[in-house]
């Protein structure tokens, strides 16, 4: 049966009534800060006061000494100035209160009682009087706080400060603080005691509610029901939750069947997913995934591309079992793929022995060049590591050559709709192809374009190469290639490098190549890039190159 209840709207009336009292108390504690304010506000005005009445007498003593013609007279200013200094005396009211006067130099012309400056409170002063300051403010005289309102008397020199003790001068002000701290302290206790009761009684019957309510979620057995023994809003809630379980009875039901087949979707999707990983790099099919209807959208980027290639590739596959040549290539690429990755690029694709990687999609950075350029230098180091674990299983080693462009290419998944590939296409990448290919020409395990080492030059040493038209192409680009690190060799050589190529392209042929020869003699006879330009100097001296030269080299070989 309902038990006979107050109705829940009354038992908030009976909550809300002490709150209601204590904010009514608040409000006339908020009284106690208005009349601290006015306390504050008179004594700052009689403060101001006093001040005006002492200028005003100031003024008048001056303006005697002028109707008489004896302000020359340093006996009457002096005699003036007593009088102003014994009005100041005699409009003192409390021992505490103190009047200054003070110099252009900050120091005390007069004072109504002892009073010191230090070295810092006399530089203070010094200002007040610069600036000539009016008003109420704070200072500290021989290191104790006040409130002063100053004025400047020019007549005599004077800055004068009527000043209070600070802790005098609030001394009202913080009483009435107090004594207000103190019955906010005693009206928020008594609110919170008569909450407390009040809480307690209402929230009584909804213990009962909530605590069969909890029993329920905690078990699960959604047979169980929420007793309904009250007459109120709280019966009411009471078989309202008890139709609720019936629903979320059935709905459960459902519920399990769906999270099963979401389960079995899932895991369906992470084994798909898993094997095009092998074919599609990781990022790549997460934006796919994530956004598909923009996976087909091309998108115009400037970005790098890195070539490698294994030289020779034919010779060695033609002195190895196919199974060896196999295994030897995945080892090669396991190493080389995992040294993009940690540098944030992908592999485009595998064109045979060779491997395409783009840097800067689809998640560009502000360093993609540097990074490309640091993964191309550090497959150079690994090849070393890779060639040394050859040479002990008694297989040829690989001799590889890099190239990395930065340009424009359009990116993006390109082909039909039963074949789609994400990569790019572009000038650059055919330019990126080409520079891989000069390595071998020019003796060099990377090659890097001028616009890959206009990003890197500030990080990595750099030498120039050549100036080169790759085939097709009639427009030269300097070509460099890259270090992580010089030795102390290479840090004397690659400076004199640059050198000859400076006097290179100002035509001064024969002291380039004394300058390129220097380079040799530091480097060695084996170091190609300062002898083919030493050669190639030399020749240019006996039959120069057309006035319309500019120092390209039109290759015609990839």
């Amino acid at each position: 049966m309902y038990s006979d209840i107050v109705s829940i709207r009354v038992k908030i009336v009976l909550v809300v009534l002490p709150i209601l009292l204590v904010a009514i108390v608040l409000a006339g504690m908020s009284s106690y800060f208005v009349a601290a304010r006015a306390v504050t506000r008179v004594a700052t005005e009689f403060l101001d006061f006093k001040a005006s009445e002492l200028e005003k007498y100031a003024e008048s003593q001056w303006n005697l000494l002028v109707e008489n013609g004896v302000a020359d007279r340093p006996d009457m200013v002096a005699a003036a100035k007593a009088g102003v200094e014994s009005f100041a005396v005699s409009i003192l009211r409390s021992p505490t209160e103190l009047i200054l006067g003070v110099g252009t130099d900050g120091a005390l012309t007069f004072r109504t009682s002892a009073a010191e400056f230090s070295p810092e409170e006399t530089a203070r002063a010094a200002e007040f009087h610069t600036r000539g300051v009016r008003g109420f403010f704070t200072l500290s005289v021989n290191g104790t706080d006040r409130v002063a309102s100053g004025f400047p008397f020019g007549p005599f020199g004077w800055y004068v400060l009527v000043t209070e003790d600070r802790a005098a001068f609030y001394g009202d002000v913080e009483t009435i603080t107090r004594t207000t701290l103190g019955i906010l302290a005693a009206s928020l206790l008594i609110a919170a005691i008569l909450l407390l009761l009040f809480v307690r009684y209402l929230t009584g019957p909804l213990t009962v509610v909530a605590g069969a309510m909890r029993r329920i979620i905690d078990s699960g057995d959604m047979s169980e029901r929420v007793p309904v023994e009250y007459k109120d809003e709280i019966g009411q809630l009471s078989h309202t939750f008890n139709i609720m379980l019936e629903e979320l009875a059935k709905a459960y039901e459902n519920i399990k069947r769906y999270a099963l087949s979401a389960k079995i979707a899932e895991i369906r999707e992470r084994k798909t997913k898993n094997v095009f990983q092998l074919y599609v790099p990781k990022h790549v099919l997460d934006e796919v995934l994530g956004n598909p209807e923009q996976a087909l959208v091309g998108d115009n980027r400037v970005l790098p591309i890195l070539f490698s290639d294994i030289r020779g590739f034919t010779t060695i596959s033609e002195s190895m079992r196919p199974d060896d040549l196999v295994n030897s290539l995945n080892r090669y690429f396991d190493v080389m793929v995992d040294i993009i990755d940690a540098r944030g690029g992908f592999v485009d694709k595998y064109i045979g022995d060779a491997i395409m990687a783009v840097f800067g999609a689809p998640v560009r950075h502000e360093d993609d060049a540097l990074r490309a350029v640091q993964a191309g230098l550090e497959m150079v180091e690994a090849l070393e590591v890779f060639n040394a674990e050859q040479v002990e299983r008694g297989k040829p080693p690989f001799n590889t050559g890099i190239g990395i462009n930065y340009g424009v290419v359009t990116v993006g998944n390109i082909g039909c709709d039963k074949k789609m590939n994400y990569t790019v296409i572009g000038d650059s990448v055919n330019l990126a192809s080409r520079l891989e290919g000069q390595t071998k020409t020019y003796h060099q395990p990377i090659l890097i374009s001028e616009s890959a080492w206009m990003k890197v030059r500030d990080t990595l040493p750099c030498r120039q190469i050549d100036k080169i038209a790759v085939k097709g192409k009639t427009i030269g680009v300097r070509v460099f290639t890259a270090r992580k690190e010089l030795s102390p060799e290479e840090s004397r050589a690659w400076p004199l490098h640059e050198k000859g190529f400076e006097l290179y392209y100002g035509r001064r042929f024969e002291e380039a190549a004394r300058t390129f020869r220097e380079v040799t003699s530091l480097l060695g006879s084996d170091d190609y890039a300062s002898t083919f330009m030493a050669e190639r100097c030399e020749a240019y001296a006996k039959s120069p190159p057309p006035s319309n030269w500019d120092g390209t080299e039109v290759l015609h070989e990839k």
